[in-house]
């Protein structure tokens, strides 16, 4: 698979083989990834003597450690050791393996010593400063990598706008990884008094790549001296480790039963009152053109979508997906997608919507 990064207005092209979901997939094992962030000659972040790449991969390996006394799991590790791994090559591991999850670990830090707390991200844009300086710190990593402007074929990790093209290629799995975020904070938070900072969005580069539901978790601050004392001792490193794990068997506790997955609940449309949106009828689908999901609601005004009007909206608990247009006929439809797009809508494509749930029309 290979990104265009060379124009970071266009859109990038990626076969979604998401589309089927995570939930249809039969193994018989609940198969993690757990990526240990940087390593080798990429220390990550640095401060007061506390090293990221080390802290992210002992707390890495105790999650792992918990988990490994579930039999159900199948645990798959990107690095063990203090290894340099290609960013590309991360989220390649989870593809192959088709695995369920794809949690990666770092700790954050800023010039700034005050700042402390816990965040998980997970893919998405957001204009957030703060955000978008985790993004250029964490997608840096691919400085490190030979030929790296030939294999990520223009992107650069130090400018915002190339982060553009980092749009949300995940939205079959957004809920789920937003629902797997928000019970890591929580247990943070509630377990061990950990300083929240919440779950975010964010374009970052090992997550977008991955065809799974994907966390990135920031354990804390280096650069904040208690923090980073904390999470460079084996008891605070024990205490996240056990949080993450717990999460984690909450979610697949959740989604997984023996050799077979529930399905994400289903949304229902909405309009700008909130009002449900009916059809003629409603064992028949409709097209409409999605082009844009966002965790923040928005009104359904044309300034918000680029001049667009006849935009909708269809909600779950933790996500907003917007909709251009409807119709029953597959080449108008066709028409709006290309409408939305001349609007500046890039990643516009059509669904069928019926009974309230929606499928990507490729």
């Amino acid at each position: 698979m290979k990104f265009n990064y060379k124009n970071p207005l266009l859109s990038i092209v990626l076969i979604l083989v998401l589309c089927n979901s995570v939930f249809s997939q039969k193994n018989n094992s609940f198969t993690i990834i757990l990526d240990a962030g940087h390593g080798g000659k990429d220390p990550g972040n640095m401060y007061h003597g506390y090293r990221e790449k080390e802290i992210a991969l002992k707390t890495t390996l105790k999650v792992g450690s918990y988990l490994e006394n579930d039999k159900d799991f199948k645990i798959i590790y990107t690095r063990t050791s203090d290894v340099f791994i290609e960013l590309e090559k991360r989220p390649k591991i989870a593809n192959k393996a088709n695995a369920n999850l794809f949690v990666s670990i770092h700790c954050n830090s800023v010039k700034n010593n005050a700042p402390s707390g816990t965040e998980t991200f997970v893919m998405g844009l957001s204009r957030s400063d703060m955000n978008m300086e985790v993004a250029k710190n964490e997608n840096s990593v691919i400085l490190f990598e030979n030929n790296y402007k030939e294999k990520y074929q223009g992107f650069d990790p130090k400018k915002p706008e190339s982060l553009i093209g980092l749009t949300m290629m995940q939205e079959e799995n957004l809920n789920s990884s937003i629902n797997l975020a928000t019970k890591i904070q929580s247990n943070f938070t509630n377990r061990l008094k950990r300083n929240s900072r919440g779950v975010k969005q964010q374009p970052l580069w090992v997550l977008d790549a991955a065809y799974m539901p994907s966390v990135l978790i920031e354990l804390g601050f280096l650069s904040n001296k208690t923090e980073g004392a904390f999470l460079n001792s084996n008891e605070g490193q024990e205490k996240m480790a056990r949080q993450i794990a717990d999460a984690i068997i909450k979610y697949k506790n959740e989604y997984f039963g023996g050799a077979k997955y529930s399905s994400i609940a289903s949304v229902k449309p909405v309009n700008a009152n909130n009002q449900n949106i009916g059809t003629n009828n409603a064992t028949d689908s409709v097209y409409k053109v999605q082009i844009a999901v966002s965790t923040r609601e928005l009104r359904l005004v044309s300034s918000n979508f680029k001049g667009l009007k006849n935009v909708s909206s269809m909600r779950t608990a933790n996500f907003f997906k917007y909709m251009y247009g409807e119709t029953s006929d597959i080449n108008e439809a066709k028409k709006l997608e290309k409408e939305a797009k001349n609007k500046g809508f890039p990643d516009a494509f059509i669904v069928a919507v019926k009974d309230g749930k929606t499928s990507r029309v490729n």
